[in-house]
């Protein structure tokens, strides 16, 4: 099962909630995985704090010109979507720009572009008491993170439970993480900032037609409104964490809280039940759709 961990913001705990999990399920004895897709300011292993045991470039193929073979005939930058290619007198690369799509070499009559792998960053993997930990690392300047999430999530097992953390808002590199998870976990709080970001988030997510919930974080603080709308817009709230200086606590230190507080491992316990419950309602439903209109 793949399990995305999401939020329209930063802030809103996504992190707290994505790696207290895994810890929840590997203590339950649980094959699971945790993928830290923020690649760009990965924090997960400041709390799981894993021995790194691998580390491997991750890279994007982008175009070398052949100056002796090139016309100029433009056919290149014509094709790029991106802006990569310039043509002068002879094409010329912006690599930075470059989304890897490999449209100018096909398209080059002269055969004068070949492609060569661009590092933009490093992935690493290793252990953490029992939970298999990933985690992609963006090179500082470079523009682009999904080519760097792909090749973390290309590392997700499947056989157990994935948890990618993705990164905060609704962006290019959010998608890319939760594209193909079976179920998407919103983390938001009660507040308006909270309920504006949550609504962006679910859109996003509904687009892409992925079955959601809820978690509100800092629960007992705020107001109403991000309760109400999940009621009018029939999503169903997983769970309330509550405002808890103890965990704020916990948190500064790099500390995990179903570690060192026993009642919020009994919270995340039972947050993965309703998830569980949640992805195997859908799949009941689901089945039984295709089985009335096959």
């Amino acid at each position: 099962m793949r399990i995305a961990i999401a939020s329209g913001k930063g802030g809103t705990g996504k992190t707290t909630v994505a790696v207290n999990l895994a810890c929840v399920l590997a203590d339950s004895g649980q094959t699971v995985q945790y993928l830290d897709c923020d690649v760009e300011e990965p924090n997960g292993h400041i709390f799981l704090k894993p021995q790194i045991t691998a580390s491997e470039s991750g890279g994007i193929p982008v175009p070398v010109v052949d100056e002796q073979k090139c016309t100029g005939c433009r056919k290149c930058s014509e094709v790029c979507q991106y802006h990569a290619i310039a043509v002068l007198k002879k094409a010329l690369v912006f690599p930075e720009l470059c989304h890897g799509c490999g449209g100018c070499a096909l398209v080059c009559p002269e055969g004068a572009i070949r492609e060569e792998n661009r590092s933009i960053g490093v992935v690493e993997t290793g252990q953490a008491n029992g939970v298999a930990f990933v985690q992609g690392r963006l090179n500082v300047g470079e523009p682009m993170a999904p080519p760097l999430i792909r090749a973390v999530k290309k590392k997700a097992i499947t056989d157990g439970v994935a948890i990618f953390d993705a990164p905060p808002g609704t962006s290019c590199p959010v998608v890319t993480t939760v594209r193909d998870a079976d179920y998407v976990l919103l983390v938001t709080e009660p507040t308006p900032f909270g309920l504006n970001d949550l609504k962006l988030a679910v859109e996003m997510i509904r687009q892409l037609g992925i079955r959601h919930g809820v978690v509100i974080n800092r629960a007992d603080s705020g107001d109403q409104r991000v309760r109400d709308y999940c009621e009018a817009e029939n999503i169903p709230i997983l769970h309330e964490l509550p405002d808890d200086r103890r965990l704020a606590e916990a948190y500064s230190r790099g500390h995990m809280a179903v570690r060192v507080l026993p009642e919020w491992r009994t919270m995340f316990s039972d947050l993965w039940n309703r998830i569980e419950g949640a992805v195997d309602r859908d799949s009941d439903v689901l089945r039984k759709i295709k089985e009335t209109h096959p």
